[in-house]
């Protein structure tokens, strides 16, 4: 099981979806808890979710984690996972309200970075961390 996990193919260019997702997701964990009333808590408690100090929290700490484990490309595959559902979240709970009163187009426009990380991290789960990971050495030292 540890092995399928950490399995990735040789693939070199996967590291620029990897950097890609892990950096946006770090640096927006990073901005929950610096601009907590904009990002975090106050983003959360705005959009209706219950316990926004705690949600604020919970999501930038798991963007952290996972944005610097996908970075490293260390347990990817399992990294890739919180981040699918805090894009998914994030797309049902922010972009419904702006497509029943703004429209589909309007709703596209302002999502175009939701449907990039959930994509990105989609693609991480399927694939794996490539070439240049962590996960790459350590199924090749368990060889």
């Amino acid at each position: 099981m540890y092995q399928r996990i950490l399995f990735t193919a040789n693939n070199k260019t996967t590291i620029l979806i990897r950097l890609m997702v892990g950096a946006v997701f770090l640096s927006e964990g990073i901005q929950k808890f610096l601009f907590p009333a904009l990002r975090g808590a106050g983003r959360f408690e705005k959009i209706g979710l219950p316990s926004p100090e705690f949600l604020g929290n919970f999501v930038g700490a798991f963007e952290i984690l996972c944005g610097t484990f996908v970075l490293l490309g260390l347990l990817t595959r399992l990294a890739s996972i919180p981040l699918i559902i805090v894009m998914l979240v994030a797309l049902a709970t922010t972009k419904t309200e702006v497509y029943l009163e703004k429209g589909f187009w309007e709703m596209l426009h302002g999502s175009r970075t939701d449907w990039a990380m959930l994509l990105g991290s989609i693609f991480l789960l399927i694939k794996g961390a490539g070439c240049w990971s962590f996960d790459k050495m350590l199924v090749s030292d368990g060889k």
